[in-house]
């Protein structure tokens, strides 16, 4: 029952015989833009229209009155959050070519899931405002009997790869991208339709997929996934994540970041997720790492350095030192960083960092790591 400012980006034509009958995509400009929809004339507040002068124009002046070399440095410092590894020109590039949902919505086994971004499909799904997705294989089509024809002939009953943890109902699959090409193109179709920034969708080939599921008697249902790159150069253990909406705020986040982690260990490395991350991704990302940090500065008894914390959880060095400046529990003392550990403030970020999600039960993994098996 409340307005919000609103930035007009497109319109399109009704069904309609009344020629001034259009309706309007929306940018919220307060909120993050996977709330960008179409709305009708008479949802908008016509009394409060604000003209804004065309950018190009507004841009003309402004850098009349601006040397080149301040001009570089705006645009080089206005970054969007998740978008760090743009330059300006590219960033606009990519707004204007996303700034319009192409697919409204999706069915995925059970649920029908609003969509929040943009996702390149080819162009014959462009006029599809919902596609239908096969739950097992992801195949995905414009009309609901096709996906019934398919799911009679479709004998998947789980992603296509190896089961590599199962835990009670839960269960984690490795699907190489190169065995499974067409699998993982459509997870990227899929996943980009809820992630803003997500440039992989053809070149499969050199990442692996770990898709987690529930399973019951109907077989395995994708609740997310993260992709990992087979051979990282920076020691990255996670390129893309994301828990389907249906599925998030029940844990499964965290439980995927750890669950990386745990991969790290078995190889042996310390790791890190690849930059930039979605803002939903940093938030999960910062309570993982202060939860496990907190827990082991509480139970250890005497001095302990980055290095060996970096040593005993496999979170890069860099993360550590990040995370714990954040949370102010570290001094510069004579040349090198000391950690201070106050119980009490321990316990009091803790609190604040909420919830450890879904404990990975190590046992219960069996993995080789992908250097080893080839």
């Amino acid at each position: 029952g409340k307005y919000h400012p609103v930035k007009v980006i497109e319109r399109r034509k009704l069904q309609s015989t009344e020629p001034s009958d259009y309706e309007y995509y929306v940018h919220y400009t307060e909120f993050n833009r996977r709330l960008d929809e179409w709305v009708k004339l008479e949802q908008l507040d016509l009394d409060s229209v604000e003209t804004v002068v065309d950018e190009k124009v507004e841009d003309k002046v402004a850098s009349l009155k601006m040397t080149r070399h301040q001009k570089r440095k705006i645009d080089e410092t206005h970054v969007e959050v998740g978008h760090e590894e743009l330059d300006a020109a590219s960033l606009r590039e990519h707004e204007e070519f996303t700034k319009v949902k192409n697919i409204a919505t999706i069915e995925l086994g059970r649920y029908e899931i609003e969509t929040w971004y943009f996702s390149p499909f080819p162009p014959e799904y462009n006029d599809s405002l919902k596609l239908y997705f096969c739950e097992f294989c992801l195949n995905f089509m414009k009309r609901k009997e096709q996906l019934q024809r398919h799911m009679r002939k479709c004998d998947l009953k789980h992603p296509p790869g190896d089961e590599i943890y199962r835990s009670g109902t839960l269960s984690m699959f490795e699907v190489d991208g190169k065995k499974n090409k067409v699998y993982g193109q459509n997870l990227c179709y899929l996943a980009k339709l809820f992630l803003d920034h997500k440039t992989l969708y053809y070149d499969v080939d050199l990442f692996l997929f770990y898709v987690l599921c529930e399973c019951d008697d109907r077989g395995c249902h994708m609740v997310g996934y993260f992709s990992k790159e087979k051979h990282s150069e920076e020691s990255y253990n996670l390129a893309c994540i994301l828990t389907l909406p249906p599925y998030q705020r029940k844990g499964y986040g965290k439980f995927l970041i750890a669950f990386s982690y745990e991969l790290s260990k078995k190889e042996g490395k310390v790791g890190t997720p690849e930059r930039p991350l979605s803002d939903l991704g940093l938030l999960s990302y910062r309570g993982y790492w202060t939860r496990v940090l907190l827990d082991i500065l509480k139970k250890h008894k005497g001095n302990i350095s980055i290095k060996e914390l970096s040593d005993m959880t496999a979170i890069k060095a860099e993360d550590i030192l990040t995370t714990l400046q954040s949370l102010e529990l570290i001094q510069y003392r004579k040349g090198q960083h000391v950690i201070c550990a106050d119980p009490k403030v321990l316990d009091r970020h803790l609190k604040a960092a909420g919830r450890g999600g879904l404990e990975v039960d190590v046992s219960k993994l069996i993995w080789t790591p992908y250097k080893e098996q080839s």
